[in-house]
């Protein structure tokens, strides 16, 4: 039997400890065809032409089926200069709207998708693009997309806590009251991966140990409340609850 690892890529971070196991109950997955997104963000790819798609505003998780829309470009990602530009005036939009949140790379064709915002505020609309190999960039439509998807349980408040000593700084979680710029980021959802059958998801829960791994089996039925995650923070000499984990890389 193969075990899964995670090597958890933590910036000044010592040690890692989890609390707690997870939890029965959860939200119920539902499903149906051509999805909306409040905040396109995380991204991940599964099995069978499935991408994984979070909104960080909604804390959800959908799985889109996208095999067909996988088809038919240039094998692999050609780099393009200034891609930003290139996208923003693809959305004709100025690049200092254009808020790019992530992107992978399809491990069977090399291309690149994107997630982005268009603009900023509340007028800001989601989209998702490709890039193939020949360094055509194109903007892929949710229109008759079918998908899953699930709420993720028990969100996370609309701040948190950056505890240095005796002080408290209110940081946001969600991306309608993010600073874009800014050096936290979106944290109600940070990162994904698929291996095994299940997804691996990190972000931030509504409880006394709000940094949370959650491990959800694909096709989606439900989500449990996950596993707490508490870091030792070298820097800031403490233990620290509220600081998701932004990023890791599963290996079998």
């Amino acid at each position: 039997m193969r075990r899964t690892y995670f090597k958890l890529l933590l910036v000044v971070t010592l040690a890692l400890a989890t609390t707690g196991l997870p939890a029965a109950g959860g939200a119920d997955a539902t499903a149906g065809s051509s999805p909306t997104f409040k905040h396109l963000q995380t991204l991940a790819f599964g099995p069978d032409g499935v991408l994984f798609a979070a909104d960080g505003q909604e804390v959800s998780i959908t799985a889109l089926q996208l095999a067909k829309q996988m088809a038919g470009g240039v094998p692999g990602t050609k780099d393009i200069a200034g891609i930003d530009q290139k996208i923003a005036g693809l959305l004709g939009v100025d690049a200092k709207n254009l808020v790019i949140t992530d992107m992978v790379v399809n491990p069977k064709t090399r291309n690149t998708f994107i997630s982005a915002m268009r603009g900023q505020g509340a007028g800001a609309t989601p989209v998702l693009l490709r890039v193939d190999g020949a360094g055509k960039i194109e903007v892929i439509s949710f229109d008759q997309v079918r998908y899953s998807r699930v709420l993720m349980p028990n969100p996370p408040p609309a701040e948190t806590p950056l505890v240095l000593g005796e002080r408290k700084i209110p940081v946001a979680n969600y991306p309608d009251k993010v600073d874009p710029k800014g050096l936290m980021g979106v944290q109600t959802i940070t990162h994904m991966a698929f291996i095994d059958g299940k997804l691996y998801v990190s972000g931030l829960a509504n409880e006394e140990f709000a940094s949370k791994m959650r491990v959800i089996p694909y096709p989606f039925v439900t989500v449990s409340k996950g596993t707490s995650v508490e870091i030792y923070h070298g820097s800031h000499g403490q233990l620290e609850t509220f600081s998701p984990v932004f990023t890791f890389v599963p290996y079998t």
